[in-house]
């Protein structure tokens, strides 16, 4: 067995180093573990908005970000059928850029970064078996190297911060409190000779029930995502056998009125095509006696709102926040995870909810579509629209600004 660690959190990308980094500057003892070894990449859409550039910056790790041959967006477009919404992405914080950067480098840069710190041990390559308990209280894991040899670590506080599936979420048995699976199937796929539309922008494209979304990435690349309805049982077929022609026959078919087919259409793929099938929106108990999620452990939304990296982020500083404040030593574990739970919920909620309906894929009804056009007709109405996803503003902002113009109008 390890000497002791005030906590240990398993899970070393976004969420667990961001975790590791606040508290170390705060005087804990930190263990970082994780299965993987870095850098590695993970399932992700590697897109955030500039209210997360802020968090970085002020972490200390954007300029290292910036050197990974990134392309910085300052703009935003949807199509919602043949209606365009386009702006500048609302300024916060100072920042009015955005960025799409793989995980393979975000993670690694800031785990480098978590790694100067003298009271943050990581240890890759362990795979997470058990959790350790003293009566009700999560005192420490157990789990095992590449070499499966056995090891043993203690804590005041286990954290997990280990995604989507989280292990540690199972061993605790944490409570579900939201479900709402997802009716759509992602896929996607990095690709190289996309030229930009006009200037580097974040692409949503939606038609009748199918979508397409366009991020510039680093080294040239664009992460291009698609989603369409799992009922559609033979267009899963296909992209099951033959996956790149399956990819590009849906994006030229389905979005004739954009630019999408000749950008597409000397294109190269540059890795193999990879998808999300049958996810679930969902919200998970956040803290219990001696245990704590952060990140996609507590709480998951579709994928096409580009939140992940904000919410592993931002939740992280905010379960930083709480542990900061209180002595683990006598903290009571009940008061806090109501106080951390309430604080993820009025954080993030109004978005999650926003990603169920997102995930329901419906077809853009006739009254939504006139909305759409008034929305794209007043710059005002865009700003407050497009600001709901950089938290420049609150989704409760943009619907008085449109029924604002609205009452104008009429």
């Amino acid at each position: 067995m390890n000497k002791n660690y005030d906590v240990i959190i398993v899970g070393a990308r976004c969420a667990g180093a961001t975790l590791a980094i606040s508290l170390a500057e705060a005087g804990f003892q930190v263990l970082l573990l994780d299965r993987a070894t870095f850098p590695s990449d993970t399932l992700t859409t590697n897109t955030f908005f500039n209210n997360t550039t802020a968090i970085f910056r002020e972490i200390g790790v954007l300029d290292q970000l910036l050197e990974t041959n990134v392309t910085p967006v300052q703009t935003i477009k949807f199509q919602f059928e043949d209606t365009v919404i386009e702006g500048p992405i609302p300024k916060v914080d100072g920042e009015d850029t955005a960025y799409s950067i793989r995980r393979k480098y975000l993670d690694h840069i800031l785990l480098q970064h978590a790694k100067t710190k003298e009271n943050i041990k990581m240890i890759e390559g362990i795979r997470v078996t058990e959790v350790i308990y003293d009566g009700e209280t999560v005192i420490g894991v157990r789990g095992e190297n590449l070499e499966k040899q056995k090891q043993e670590f203690r804590a005041q506080l286990v954290v997990g911060a280990d995604g989507r599936n989280s292990r540690i979420r199972k061993l605790v048995n944490s409570e579900l409190k939201i479900s709402s699976p997802a009716s759509t199937a992602v896929y996607y796929g990095y690709f190289s000779g996309i030229q930009h539309d006009s200037v580097p922008k974040f692409e949503v494209y939606k038609r009748k029930d199918k979508m397409a979304i366009f991020f510039p990435t680093n080294d040239d690349l664009y992460v291009l995502v698609i989603n369409f309805p799992l009922e559609n049982k033979s267009l899963l077929d296909q992209f099951k056998t033959v996956p790149e022609n399956s990819f590009r026959t849906f994006l030229m078919n389905n979005f004739p009125n954009t630019s999408i087919a000749d950008r597409v259409k000397e294109s190269q793929l540059t890795e193999s095509i990879k998808g999300l099938i049958g996810y679930e929106n969902y919200w998970y108990q956040g803290m219990g006696k001696g245990w704590a999620l952060v990140g996609d452990a507590i709480c998951f939304k579709d994928p096409a709102m580009a939140q992940g990296i904000h919410d592993a982020i931002c939740g992280a500083r905010i379960l930083a926040d709480k542990l900061i404040k209180n002595d683990l030593q006598t903290i009571q574990w009940e008061k806090v995870a109501v106080d951390y739970q309430n604080e993820m919920e009025k954080e993030f909620m109004v978005r999650f909810h926003m990603g169920c309906e997102l995930s329901k894929n419906e077809p853009i009804t006739e009254q939504q579509d006139m909305v759409n056009k008034i929305i794209g007709a007043h710059p005002s109405a865009v700003e407050k629209f497009l600001g709901i996803y950089n938290y420049a503003n609150e989704p409760a902002d943009f619907e008085e600004e449109l029924k604002r113009i609205i009452a104008s109008i009429s």
